[in-house]
This record gives C-alpha cells, structure tokens and sequence, in this order.
C-alpha cells in the first residue's frame, strides 16, 4: 500500500504539478498576448464629410475594433466620457484631429487612441483642406488647385491619472495583492475558531475586511497617493471588493471543505486577476475572457476602484452588483453550509449527527463519575455496549 502511495505522489509531481503550473502561466500570459481594440466605444465629434471619412478609415484598418458614438461638440464628448460611456473621442477638423483621451481610464486605450490619431492625421492631407478648395472654385484656375495641408494632432488627457502615479503602475498591480489577502482572510477566519456559529464569521468577516480595507486604501492613497478623488468611496470600494472575494472563498469552504481554498485561489487568481482588465481594458480581451473577468469579484472590483477614485463614481453600478451578489452568496454559504473542518487535529462536524455525537460524549464523563463514587472502575464504551446486549438477552431468555 505504502510502494503504490509513493507512485501515486511520484506521478503527481511529474504530470500533475507541471500542468497546474502551465495552465496558471497559460491564464496570465494568454489574454496579454491577445490584447487588441473590440467593440472598444470611442466618439466622433461632428457629421461632417471629414468625420465620417475617419470613421471609414478606422473601420478599415481594425474591423469590429470600436463602437462608435456621435457627438454634436467636444463638451458633449467630455462629458460622456466622464461618464464612462466612451473610453475617449475624436474631433476632427480642418487642418486638425484633436484626440480626446483618459489615461485615468485605461493607459494602453489611451495610447491606441493617440496612435489611431496619428493615422488619422497621415491620411488626412490626401484632401484639401475646406478653405483651400472655396478659394480654389472662387478663382476658377485649374492651374492653382489647392494642395492639401498638413493636418496637425492635438492630444487632450481629459481624466488623467494621479500626478503621483502618471502611469498607472500602483493601481493595476495592487489587484493581485487584494486578491490574495482576501483569500487569506477567508482561510483564517474559516479554519480558526471552528466551534463559533456561522453568523459570528460573517460579523467577523466583515469587521476584517472592513480594517484591512482602510489599511489597503491609506497605502495606495496616504503613501503612494494613486487614488486621487472620493475618498470615503473608494474606501468602501477596497473594503467591498475585499469581502467579495474573502466570502466567496469562505462559502467554497463551508461547502466542500478544504479544497474550497485551492477552487478559489484558481477561480480569482488565476482567473480573475488575469481576466479582469486591470493592466489594459475589458475591452481590449478576447470576448470571452472580457465577459468572464467582469462577472467575477477582482474584474467587478477593479473597475469599481477605478470608477470611484477618478470618475466620480459614473459607471459603477454594474460592477457593486457583481460584488453583492458574490458576496450574498458567499455569506449565505458561511451562516447555513454544514462541513467537517479539521486544523491541527480540531475536528467539528456540523451536521444532523453531531447532536448525538456531543449527547453521547457527554454521557461518559457521567458514567465515569458514578463509577468512580461507588469505587468501581468505570466501563469502557465497548464493555458497555456488552452489558447493554446482555441485559436484553436474560430479559428475553425470562419471557
């Protein structure tokens, strides 16, 4: 037994381990290795010939790469991108494409928008310019016909990341530490103190969540000064989005015991970090991966940061309820799932048995206590249950 144990674990390190290994590092290097524009919402500001040319132009050189809104003016493109409905906008007039952009929102959308730009400006001189064509019908010359101006490019950073953190580093490398401390406050709480009732780990659960969160938010704003606006919220974003993903994890370990921990840890960090959008956008992912990652607790969380640290909140709804919902279900769990936990030879078990067991444990010190006043050694459970078939024998032996 002890010869086919030893194979059994010799193969798991062999085969086992090293394929865990290449699908944790397939999940992280796959969607970055995918990254282009899909579906990605832009603006075009106006309806003249110039603007609808642009946008032919960009659906020819990346099809289905963005989802285009028009704006009658550049106040109107502000303002939806402050409300998150585009990720940026493009006003284009003559001799001149101003590229509206939000580094707060996405660095890399940011800069593809600036690039597209630059496109935008290179094909733009094949046309003259409005003024030069009128002045060109107004002399009637074929001699003087207008040579196409050189279009310039004007980059405007309408919601800019923190002066403390320009490129975003702070922000989009912290998801992964949130993710991990949620984990561990789950293990902790779930696997400690395994007498306490279900609905003390909940209050537990979210007084933690509720400190760690302050502590997470006075490093990445009180230190290193990345999160910017709305305090208050934002703080209740870290706290929220911790206690999504230390619940979830906690309710995968009151159902199907230890293993909840390992489900977890795969399911949000090997899952949700890399498929969440953090480091570029949602939608800048393959399809899939984009809708899989805001469904889950690290994607829902990141947004929701980014939405109440540099966007006055606008469009964080969905995202709070993605997190609520995980969170309802992970508490749920916690309060009525019924497990058999052990941790350092603590056992409780929670179940329609475990009255009878505590009944009858109870009973032995009473037994002994009888035994040990009429000076009688106390009986051990297997004699007892002896004497006990015994007795019914002689009672049936008699009738």
């Amino acid at each position: 037994m002890a010869r086919v144990l030893t194979w059994r674990r010799t193969i798991l390190m062999i085969v086992g381990l090293p394929m865990v290994i290449s699908l944790a590092a397939l999940a992280f290097a796959w969607p970055a290795s995918r990254i282009a524009p899909r579906d990605l919402p832009v603006g075009i500001v106006g309806t003249s010939t110039a603007s609808q040319k642009a946008v032919e132009s960009m659906t020819r050189n990346a099809p289905g790469g963005f989802d285009f809104h028009l704006y009658p003016d550049q106040a109107a493109a502000r303002s939806a991108i402050m409300d998150r409905e585009v990720y940026g906008a493009f006003v284009i007039a003559p001799g001149r494409v101003t590229v509206l952009e939000a580094t707060a929102a996405s660095m890399p959308v940011a800069q593809l928008l600036g690039t597209s730009g630059q496109q935008l400006a290179a094909h733009a001189p094949k046309l003259p310019t409005p003024d030069a064509v009128d002045k060109w019908h107004g002399n009637k010359k074929k001699k003087d016909v207008p040579k196409a101006a050189k279009v310039t490019v004007k980059t405007v950073d309408v919601v800019p990341t923190s002066a403390d953190d320009p490129r975003g580093v702070v922000f989009s490398a912290a998801l992964l530490p949130l993710t991990v401390c949620g984990i561990i406050i789950a293990a902790l709480i779930t696997l400690s103190a395994l007498h306490l009732p279900g609905w003390r780990r909940v209050i537990d659960l979210i007084a933690v969540c509720a400190v760690c969160g302050l502590a997470a938010y006075l490093v990445a704003q009180g230190i290193l000064g990345a999160l910017p606006h709305q305090h208050l919220a934002t703080y209740a974003a870290l706290s929220l989005t911790l206690l999504a993903i230390s619940a979830t994890s906690a309710g995968l370990v009151r159902l199907i015991g230890h293993p909840g921990l390992a489900l977890s840890a795969a399911l949000l960090v090997f899952v949700g970090n890399p498929f969440s959008g953090s480091t570029s956008a949602p939608e800048l992912l393959p399809k899939a991966v984009d809708d899989i990652g805001q469904w889950l607790p690290p994607g829902a969380g990141a947004n929701l940061l980014r939405s109440t640290a540099y966007f006055d909140g606008n469009g964080a709804g969905s995202h709070v309820a993605v997190l609520i919902l995980w969170t309802v279900l992970g508490l749920t769990s916690v309060v009525f799932a019924r497990r058999t936990l052990t941790v350092l030879g603590d056992t409780v078990e929670e179940d329609s048995h475990a009255s009878g067991a505590h009944a009858a444990a109870a009973e032995e010190p009473a037994g002994a206590l009888v035994a040990a006043t009429s000076g009688a050694p106390a009986a051990s459970p297997s004699e007892a249950l002896q004497d006990r078939h015994a007795h019914h024998a002689r009672h049936a032996l008699h009738d």
